[in-house]
Order: C-alpha cells, then structure tokens, then sequence
C-alpha cells in the first residue's frame, strides 16, 4: 500500500470523509464467534473472534474499537473483512457497554457493574492480552485501535514497555490529547459529533444509576442530563464513575500522548491533519514527544477514521484498513524472520 492517500474528487471534505462510511457501509461484512469472559471484578467482556478460515496460524489481530463503537462499526468490520481476506485469525473486543446483540447491530448489551469504559481503560485490554496469550503462547498479538480504542492501545503499550505479547502495533485517527480534542470539538461542526455521542453516553448513564442507586453519590443526573460538550459529560460522569476528580484528572492521566515517549513495540499512527475531532498541531507534538519506536503517518486530507478512495461512490476503497494490515504483517514477519534466525 502507498503510504500517501488522496481523496476522490466526490469526497474531499474532511466531514464528508468521516461520516460517508458510516452511512454506506454494511455492518456484517464478517461472521463471528461470540464469547463473554467473566472479568476479575465480575463483569462481563464481550468478545467477537472472527468466524473465517485460517490459513496462517502464526498471528493473531485483537481489534479495539472507538467511542460508541463496537464489533460491528463499519470500520471494524473493513478492518476484519480485510484480515480475513489474508487468512490470520482475529478477536475483537468490545468495551463495557458497547457490546450488541447479534440480531439486532444497534442495541447495546449492559453490563454488570457500575462502570463503563473510558479513553484510558487498559485493564480490560489487559486482561484480555492476557487471555489470549494463556491460551495461544506461541502465537505474538498483532493490535489495531481506532480513535478511542487506539488511545487506549497507545496507552497500554507505554504503561507496558517490557511487553512482548503484542509483535505490533496500528492505530488510526488517535486523539492523543483528550483536553484538546474535548475543547476543539466545541466549535463549529464539531458540536454535531458531539451531540450524538453525548445523547447515548446520557442514556447509559441514566441506565446506570436507574439499576445501581449508589452511583448516584458519586454521579449527578442532572448534571449528566445538561451536557452538552464532552468536558461537561466527563466532569458530571466518566471521571467520577472511575476514579477521577473530574474531566480535568481524567484527560491528564488517560491521554496517550503522555505514553508515547515509553513505546518500545513497533507501531504506526495513521492520522489526517484535518481530522474533525483534532487539532492538527497535536500531531506535531505526537511526533515530537514519540520515541523512535513509532511511526507517523500523517495525510493532509482523511478526516476521522474516513480515508475513503476510489473513482466511484460505488466503488470504495478505504486506505488507512488496507494500509494498517498490511504493515502489522509486515511487521509481523520480520520479527518472525527475526526469532527464527537467532534460533
């Protein structure tokens, strides 16, 4: 794959970029095989193993999706359609509340304790990581994370810099810091994104204390229920749900642009400068502040998780899924190549 993408002369915007597949594309593209680990603090994570032949056996992907997301979001299911299409088995996760039911792509699964998941929650993925190696020793990890699951993708590996379950790492469309991304989504057409995530993240959260009464000493409804920007939701929720003091401890300790100087796995950032849901000079300082075991990709036009190509609406490529296996194989094979000749 060309490390250069450049948009079709229909979608050049960077909104039209990230909302065009989310609109077209299909949500089954893939067929799963369904598992729920009992987690140590006995809740339920929901797993999605991607149900296609495996001609190679000697790699695993483990996916993370974005805010909201699941197994099922267009760009999981690209990303998991073109792994299939190498044959390399793949286990998808899907963050605490965002799991969905198998008839039904738009319903969330609840879970059993007071909690969600958030921007800088890597015990799961550890957990996970965990399990997946217990189970296959002999088989290296290859991750993929897009915007949220990438941030916390980022974040495990600098928390982890001794780590050698994961061979590779990607990401895409990261938002390496949360108060600046928070901020920026304030303004313009970034109020519309937000508007949408904040309305679901409300809903679970009156779930939430509607089944679990003494979350409400810690979380305020009403406050909840007035937010309308992602600091104001994370100030009334996210942060004292999980252990914050607010939005601000939150962003601070959860922004995977304090980890990157710690990565020691080789991995790759995909990014646009135009990315709607981040100011193009946190990239600068991503580069800057990352230690030489990460990569940049950084494209001038792609928007959030978009990268969308082709000559014809009906003919679409998406650049960044293809680009990012790719490279995770590659990868893959050179540390393969690389044991087998110590050996």
């Amino acid at each position: 794959m060309p490390h250069t993408f450049r948009p079709p002369w229909w979608l050049r915007s960077a909104h039209a970029q990230t909302v065009w597949g989310r609109l077209t594309r299909p949500r089954k593209l893939v067929r799963f095989r369904r598992e729920v680990l009992t987690t140590p603090d006995d809740d339920e994570l929901v797993l999605d193993h991607l149900d296609a032949p495996v001609r190679d056996a000697r790699f695993r992907f483990v996916l993370l999706h974005g805010l909201e997301g699941s197994s099922h979001s267009v760009y999981m299911q690209g990303v998991l359609s073109t792994i299939a299409r190498h044959g390399f088995a793949a286990t998808a996760i899907n963050f605490r509340s965002c799991a969905r039911e198998p008839q039904n792509v738009y319903r969330s699964i609840p879970n059993r304790r007071p909690r969600f998941y958030h921007s800088g929650e890597t015990g799961d993925f550890d957990f996970v990581v965990r399990t997946l190696t217990q189970r296959e020793p002999h088989v290296p990890l290859l991750a993929f994370g897009a915007s949220l699951g990438g941030n916390v993708l980022l974040k495990w590996l600098g928390e982890h810099p001794q780590q050698n379950a994961i061979a590779a790492a990607a990401t895409v469309s990261v938002p390496y810091d949360l108060a600046a991304g928070s901020k920026h989504l304030e303004n313009r057409a970034g109020r519309f994104y937000v508007a949408s995530f904040v309305k679901t993240l409300a809903k679970k959260t009156e779930w939430l204390l509607e089944h679990f009464p003494d979350a409400s000493e810690k979380v305020s409804l009403e406050a909840v229920r007035r937010a309308r920007t992602f600091r104001q939701f994370d100030d009334a929720a996210t942060g004292p749900l999980h252990g914050f003091t607010g939005a601000d401890d939150y962003y601070a300790k959860s922004s995977s642009i304090f980890f990157l100087d710690r990565i020691t796995t080789p991995t790759l950032c995909v990014s646009a400068e135009d990315d709607p849901f981040l100011p193009a000079a946190v990239l600068a300082r991503a580069q800057e502040v990352a230690s030489p075991s990460v990569e940049f990709i950084v494209t001038k036009l792609g928007g959030h998780v978009g990268f969308v190509g082709g000559k014809l609406p009906w003919r679409c490529e998406y650049w960044a899924e293809e680009l990012v296996v790719s490279w995770l194989i590659a990868k893959a094979f050179e540390s393969h190549a690389g044991v087998a000749a110590a050996g």
